[in-house]
């Protein structure tokens, strides 16, 4: 089944009156339905960060880009999370010998000048190191 269809049998299934949008309410019920917990102000909340026409409702569209969203914002968490495994302990970037240290840690032997010649890759501003926004771009 397309992804789209998939979006379409679920919003359908949130839409409990039928009427093709997706209230707060009718979002804080099927979450709690699936297991999860929304208090009516959090679901409020999320259908006016995701409602495009200003309507107070989620539309079909409105709910793709909704749960695209919180599958980005995980994504970019798991990021975020590797990223903190190879940069240095308080640093905000990963450094030759970050990167080295971890890669040994995993079973790879590598020297410093091959780090850098790794890193160098994706260092867009050439200052040697990684930031967050490059390893999510090489990441990508």
């Amino acid at each position: 089944m397309e992804k789209f269809q998939q979006y379409e049998r679920v919003f359908k299934h949130f839409d409990e009156n039928g009427d093709g949008k997706i209230s707060p309410l009718e979002l804080q019920r099927c979450v709690g339905t699936i297991g999860g917990e929304l208090s009516l102000t959090e679901a409020e909340e999320a259908v006016q960060s995701s409602d495009s026409d200003g309507d107070g409702f989620l539309g079909l569209e409105d709910f793709v880009r909704f749960v695209e969203g919180g599958e980005q914002d995980e994504k970019v968490k798991d990021l975020q999370d590797a990223f903190k495994m190879y940069a240095m302990k308080g640093s905000e970037c990963i450094t030759p010998k970050s990167l080295k240290k971890m890669l040994s840690r995993l079973g790879e032997s590598t020297s410093i000048g091959k780090c850098k010649q790794m890193i160098a890759q994706f260092d867009l501003d050439g200052d040697g190191v990684l930031s967050f926004d490059e390893f999510k771009a090489m990441m990508i």
